[in-house]
């Protein structure tokens, strides 16, 4: 098959999305079809041979440094190009400039449209627009949401929470849950990586050490760690938390890790290569903490446990696909005493601690990028089967 996505964002914008396309991306060149992306052109980006993507000059995003809007002019220039590639149909990755111009593109081309509904955007954009009232933005939200769903031929989305909030907004269009696949990595980061990692932070090899990757903005709740990071302190006195990651809210959580006093307990990290140094992060904590409202899916769980670290996490919205009791994980409530108490009986059970481990390393491979990506190659035959018939369908009645 030949395939054309296209997405609003891509690395070097690290975030939930990018991951997702590049690991269905690489999994389905595997597989031997064709992948062809439509994405930002960002500055300063580092120059790389990037085979196979199309990057679209683009203006900044008010409010949003990290964002670009790409060019819906300069990306149709592409298309008398793209028609010679012959593709089988367009899968639209976000709901912004990227929507339309697949759209656009899907129409002029006569090909199929697949939305991927990746963030969800009722407990997400009232955190950017304070000024305006809550209900009215999540409203909005809903409504954007439906008419753009209805507006393709299939949807994917990555959790059975996210398939019913779209149903209960009124989206009619058939949804298959397919979630982004993890990459296994071969060897797990030794002792020595992750005692080199601790140390560039200042933190001793011994020291009971928390860990939270994701990017740092409202909707992930992490004033609420911080919350539960203080009871636990009272417990742990040497506790250590790596949060690694940047975004919007990074200024006021270290304004509150101050107010909270917890700068001796608390380390930045920013951005981590993936590839190399993020997994060591993941291996340097005990245990590793997400209590996100809004997780479609919740990637950054299956990627700790891949290296061996139990989880305690809320169970809200994707992530409750992910955690179950007893596999890698404790799940708790949004409640700072009882998040605590589970992360402290972690940190002080080393038998604990050892047991989920295990469990979390032999859970994850039912979550594997190749399984994953057979399952959106079978979701897209059937979409063209469907498609097909539906047009053959068309052109009889015109016949007659």
């Amino acid at each position: 098959m030949n395939i054309l996505m296209v997405s609003d964002v891509y690395f070097p914008r690290i975030n939930g999305v990018s991951t997702s396309i590049q690991t269905f991306r690489e999994e389905l060149q595997q597989l031997g079809h064709k992948v062809i992306l439509i994405a930002p052109e960002y500055p300063h980006r580092p120059s790389v041979n990037e085979t196979g993507i199309y990057r679209i000059s683009s203006r900044a995003v008010w409010g949003d440094p990290e964002d670009r809007m790409m060019k819906m002019g300069v990306a149709m220039e592409l298309l008398d190009e793209l028609r010679e590639q012959r593709f089988d149909l367009v899968h639209i990755q976000t709901p912004f400039v990227a929507h339309y111009l697949g759209l656009r593109i899907a129409k002029k081309l006569r090909l199929p449209t697949v939305v991927s509904y990746h963030t969800f955007f009722e407990e997400y954009l009232f955190h950017y627009f304070p000024f305006a009232p809550k209900e009215f933005m999540r409203y909005i939200a809903r409504r954007f949401s439906r008419s753009q769903c209805n507006q393709v031929s299939r949807l994917v989305v990555p959790s059975t929470a996210m398939k019913q909030v779209l149903e209960n907004y009124g989206v009619t269009q058939r949804m298959d849950i397919i979630p982004t696949g993890l990459k296994l990595n071969a060897e797990f980061p030794g002792a020595e990586k992750v005692s080199v990692f601790r140390n560039s932070l200042g933190i001793d090899r011994n020291r009971p050490c928390l860990v939270h990757v994701g990017r740092i903005a409202f909707e992930k709740n992490i004033e609420f760690l911080l919350q539960v990071i203080q009871r636990v302190k009272q417990d742990v006195s040497d506790l250590a938390v790596i949060i690694a990651g940047e975004g919007p809210a990074l200024a006021g959580i270290k304004d509150q890790v101050c107010q909270l006093g917890l700068s001796s307990n608390v380390y930045f990290t920013g951005y981590l290569d993936r590839k190399t140094i993020l997994p060591v992060c993941y291996a340097a904590g005990d245990v590793f903490i997400f209590s996100s409202r809004t997780e479609t899916q919740g990637l950054v769980l299956l990627e700790a446990m891949a290296m061996g670290v139990p989880v305690v996490s809320t169970a809200v919205m994707g992530t409750k696909d992910i955690l179950h009791p007893q596999l890698g994980a404790l799940i708790a409530e949004e409640n700072v005493e009882d998040f605590s108490a589970k992360v402290i009986r972690l940190l002080s059970d080393k038998t604990l601690r050892s047991r989920l481990s295990q469990e979390a390393r032999d859970y994850v491979y039912q979550w594997t990028d190749i399984e994953m990506a057979l399952r959106m190659e079978r979701f897209y035959e059937t979409m063209l089967q469907q498609s097909s018939a539906e047009n053959l369908d068309v052109a009889t009645e015109e016949t007659c």
